[in-house]
């Protein structure tokens, strides 16, 4: 009897034991397949030959690969998941995975987060890039990590130059009278208030009727933009006021990053980083050809001395001091000396 009872309790014991097993390869099995159904998708508004285009393609296919399909990355170009407050709201919302976002489309939920959009803020690209990469930049991420979304690096729109179908913009006084369609942020729309012009806001994706039909005089945009989108077609006046540098944020929603395993984040995160430079480089690179290009679709393209209109904008400094604190203009100072 005591043979059979031990007898019983090894088998049980072996019952057991292949039960674990056979427990322990379905949940490996489950956690496999799960760690390859990560599949977010990436909206951004801009056309899918401009460089936020190219570049968030390359981060996409570059992800993918590297991770051996882990995380797959769908790229959405020009507005189909959205323009950039409806991606905003779907980050936090858990609608949307991925953006390439304007950075000041997050001004709605964090308003320190329009501090790049501070008019002559940087002399040139290479300026505003240290303070991005920097303590500036990490401070702004900070605070959108508060708000629920990782960002991954900084990428850039470029400096933005104003066309219209009147006159050349030599002096703040040829703004005077001048409608022009300006991004619906408060900052731009005072910013266009203290030069003297009528600003009008208006969503993007109207803007080329608006021009073609007279509704607007003109607008501002980095030349990419103003290449891509053709207004070169409805606009005859180019004049390189370079009024605003405009950031770009590449992030993810924090509940999907959250799905990342640690070693896929690294990936993902140094990815980030190599295609945000690369996007710069062609912004950077383009700007020559781009202005000849322009001309050449018949455009009339004039420099710009930019100290007048630094002077008429400084209110806009003073005025929005209040709102993005002391210690950040301070931090824009340290980086533009």
């Amino acid at each position: 009897m005591l043979k059979e009872s031990k007898g019983r309790k090894i088998l049980s014991l072996s019952k057991v034991s292949v039960l674990i097993i056979a427990i322990i390869l379905v949940l490996s099995v489950i956690g496999s397949v799960q760690a390859k159904e990560l599949v977010f998708k990436l909206g951004q508004v801009l056309p899918a030959e401009h460089s936020w285009g190219i570049c968030s393609s390359g981060f996409a296919e570059e992800v993918t690969k590297k991770t051996e399909g882990r995380v797959t990355i769908e790229v959405y170009h020009n507005a189909q998941l959205g323009n950039e407050k409806d991606m905003v709201e779907g980050l936090q919302l858990g609608t949307l995975q991925m953006g390439l976002i304007g950075g000041g489309s997050f001004q709605d939920l964090e308003p320190k987060m329009g501090i790049a959009n501070l008019p002559y803020a940087w002399e040139d690209h290479f300026h505003a890039y240290r303070a991005f990469d920097g303590e500036l930049g990490d401070k702004l991420l900070g605070l959108l990590a508060e708000k629920g979304i990782v960002g991954l690096s900084w990428w850039e729109n470029g400096f933005r130059n104003i066309t219209n179908n009147k006159r050349s913009i030599n002096t703040p006084e040829d703004l005077k009278g001048l409608k022009l369609r300006v991004t619906p942020i408060k900052m731009r729309l005072d910013t266009f208030n203290a030069l003297e012009a009528l600003p009008v806001p208006m969503p993007f994706s109207e803007l080329y009727s608006a021009l073609q039909q007279g509704v607007v005089d003109g607008q501002e945009n980095p030349l990419a933009i103003i290449y891509s989108n053709h207004f070169y077609e409805v606009q005859k006046y180019l004049s390189m006021t370079g009024h605003i540098w405009g950031t770009a944020i590449l992030v993810i929603s924090e509940k999907d990053w959250n799905k990342v395993s640690p070693e896929d984040k690294v990936i993902i995160e140094e990815t980030a980083k190599k295609w945000a430079d690369e996007q710069r480089k062609m912004i950077r690179d383009a700007e020559d050809d781009l202005k000849s290009k322009l001309a050449e679709k018949g455009m009339i393209i004039n420099e710009v001395d930019k100290a007048p209109f630094i002077a008429k904008v400084q209110p806009v400094w003073v005025e929005y001091e209040e709102t993005f604190g002391k210690d950040f203009i301070e931090l824009i100072d340290k980086y533009r000396k």
